[in-house]
Parts: structure tokens; C-alpha cells; sequence
């Protein structure tokens, strides 16, 4: 089992690298299992995150961009309890599998006791071959803390994700 923080800063391409990952692992005929959580971009601004389960490629609206939102406690967004509740789901019928994806955890899930709990337990678990999550600069300590001996990959520029995937699969490649 091997286990990897992804992290970088806001539009880094940290869903992107997930995605390249994710094509890799199934054109290797991997079972993938998890949630991948892509903005929605409309004019050039994020005003909406989508989840997608990644064994069904079912897809709902997550979060909406919410501008007069009460920073920090709401952080600008307002996130629909139905899809939490579902993304929970999701993550907790996810293992065993080969490759795990958990896009991503969070200020919900570390300090509030909320989010998809449920992507914490699977990722605990071990019970897939690779683990991914991705984690945000700000709570990496605390991930790192949970997950000591994970490997790290920062993403830096969108336009290196896809490199950077290539090479962490050729890597490391569930056998």
C-alpha cells in the first residue's frame, strides 16, 4: 500500500494531476475508487465544485461559490448536504480497490467533524494498493501528522500536473 498527499495552492492543478492518475490507472485495467472533485468554471471564474464517483461516473454539484458568505465560517461556499451525504457514501463503499482518490479533504473534515468523514476512514484503512489524497498547503501538517509515512507530491503549475502524474505512475504502479 502506498499512500500520497497531493498538495499545492488553489488552481495549482492538484484535480488535474488526480485526473491524469486516473486515466493511467484505468487504461491499466486498475479498479478506481473515490471521488473527484472539479471546478466549474464559467467566464474564466470558479463558481461551482462538482463530485463525480469514480467507479459510476456519477456527477453532482457539490458546492456553490457564495460571495457573501461569513469567511471563515462558511469559506465562500455553500455545500449541498444531499451530495456531502452521498460523496460519504461513496467513500465508504470504496474499499477495497486498487487506486483510491479522495479529492479533497479539507477545513470540514479536519476541523469541523464534518465533510466525508467516510474519506478519512478508507484512506486509514489501507485498503487499495495507492491512496490519494489531496490536501491543501494550510492543513498538510495535519495531514502529515495523520499520515506520517505518505509520500508528498506538491503541484505547482497546472501546466506540469500531467508530467508529474506520468512520472509518479511509472514509479509507482500497483502491481
Amino acid at each position: 500500500m502506498t499512500l500520497i498527499i497531493v498538495t499545492g495552492d488553489r488552481s495549482a492543478g492538484k484535480t488535474t494531476f488526480c485526473t491524469r492518475l486516473i486515466e493511467l490507472a484505468r487504461s491499466g485495467g486498475r479498479d478506481i475508487a473515490g471521488v473527484l472533485s472539479p471546478a466549474v468554471i464559467v467566464n474564466d471564474q470558479k463558481i461551482a465544485i462538482d463530485v463525480i464517483d469514480l467507479r459510476s461516473a456519477q456527477r453532482r454539484r457539490l458546492a456553490t461559490y457564495n460571495p457573501a458568505a461569513d469567511y471563515p465560517r462558511e469559506l465562500h461556499w455553500r455545500f449541498a448536504e444531499d451530495a456531502l451525504a452521498w460523496g460519504n457514501t461513496v467513500l465508504a463503499e470504496s474499499t477495497p480497490c486498487d487506486v483510491l482518490i479522495v479529492d479533497e479533504l479539507g477545513v470540514l473534515e479536519f476541523e469541523r467533524g464534518r465533510g466525508w468523514l467516510a474519506g478519512l476512514n478508507a484512506l486509514d484503512s489501507g485498503d487499495y494498493q495507492l491512496g490519494l489524497v489531496v490536501i491543501r498547503p494550510e492543513l498538510f501538517k495535519q495531514a502529515q501528522q495523520r499520515w506520517s509515512s505518505a509520500r508528498v507530491v506538491t503541484i505547482e503549475d497546472v501546466d506540469q500536473a500531467n508530467v508529474e502524474a506520468d512520472q509518479l505512475w511509472r514509479e509507482i504502479s500497483p502491481g
